[in-house]
């Protein structure tokens, strides 16, 4: 019977949440994040509640699965987005309901507040399984194509390969 879990994450946390990230961005992007920037900025995240908040799943007392949710006002809606980030399920773990355990956990969150407006998050064009996924759990296409100009780009640090 699979015990699974979602619980606030905690400083303790930081390794796994350092390590989801590099994972991420390399099984998306193809990027190598550097892990003195992003053990830096999971750091300052944990240490701020204002910022945002990651959740992990455990199951079967192990770390199965991440996701931070941070806030964008939106003046149009007098309330908030909650932005799903940093989603990550390990490898062995995928196709357990995992993802769905967290969507789940944030959603009932955010609709018990009451400045919560809705749910967003952004997913690779190319990423059909999670564009399924999130269709299975209600969400739908927001009409937006995101633009960004960013001061400070993640550096691909190596290459090709595989991670460490």
């Amino acid at each position: 019977m699979n015990t699974m879990t979602v619980r606030p994450a905690e400083m303790a946390d930081h390794p796994y949440l350092v390590d989801g990230n590099q994972r991420l961005a390399w099984e998306t992007e193809r990027k190598r994040l550097d892990p003195d920037v992003v053990a830096a900025g999971v750091r300052r995240l944990l240490s701020d509640p204002s910022r945002g908040q990651y959740f992990l799943a455990i199951s079967h007392g192990r770390v199965a699965g991440q996701m931070l949710h941070t806030r964008e006002w939106s003046d149009w809606r007098n309330g908030d987005f909650w932005w799903l980030q940093s989603v990550y399920v390990w490898p062995e773990c995928r196709g357990q309901g995992v993802f769905r355990a967290l969507y789940r956990h944030v959603e009932n969150l955010a609709r018990r507040d009451s400045d919560v407006v809705g749910l967003r998050l952004y997913v690779e064009h190319h990423n059909q399984s999670a564009i399924e996924t999130y269709h299975r759990l209600g969400m739908v296409p927001a009409g937006y194509q995101v633009m960004e100009s960013v001061w400070r780009d993640v550096p691909n640090l190596e290459p090709g390969g595989s991670l460490p």
